[in-house]
């Protein structure tokens, strides 16, 4: 919990070969601080996702964290979504000292949107990079459909298998572990 990783999995006996890891807010942490910033309920991630369905992914540009060239050098495979939650944060605030609405379902899209464009795009990177076939995707963000699907989407132009657990399986400790 808490954390996003990529992990080079060879084989379990030998050995795990970390990739890439979460240097402040992991992605689920991310959708329960903006969850909470738009007043829905916690864990953030489902009442997101279902927000998001009504809302438009394209209507504000929200940043995606360790994209930039400088910063792909020095963390190729790494996450970051504290300033992602900060730009929402900043955009729902700026909306209310104006006294303008929040679109709850538009910020919920885009939002999303940035997280699973970054997760997706490194997790192909490392699999183009290293030669994997099939990403599995694990632990309760790999709940949320847009992922899900933004995943398989991206992975079908690489010839790469997506391997996600049921929905429910997901956050459970358990299955995850199994």
């Amino acid at each position: 919990g808490g954390h996003s990783s990529l992990l080079l999995v060879d084989d379990l006996a030998r050995g795990v070969t970390p990739l890439g890891a979460t240097i402040d807010d992991a992605a689920g942490e991310a959708f329960d601080k903006v969850a909470r910033l738009l007043g829905l309920p916690f864990p953030g991630g489902p009442p997101i996702d279902r927000e998001a369905r009504s809302g438009d992914p394209e209507s504000i540009g929200f940043p995606r964290g360790l994209t930039a060239a400088k910063d792909l050098a020095a963390h190729r495979y790494d996450f970051s979504f504290s300033g992602l939650k900060t730009a929402v944060a900043r955009w729902v605030e700026a909306r209310q000292r104006a006294g303008e609405p929040v679109p709850v379902s538009d910020v919920a899209a885009s939002f999303q949107e940035a997280v699973c464009d970054v997760l997706t795009a490194k997790a192909l990177d490392a699999c183009r990079a290293n030669g994997i076939d099939t990403l599995v995707i694990g632990g309760g963000v790999a709940a949320n459909s847009r992922l899900r699907a933004m995943a398989e989407q991206r992975a079908e132009k690489y010839g790469i298998r997506v391997r996600v657990p049921r929905p429910r399986l997901c956050t459970d400790n358990g299955a995850m572990v199994a």
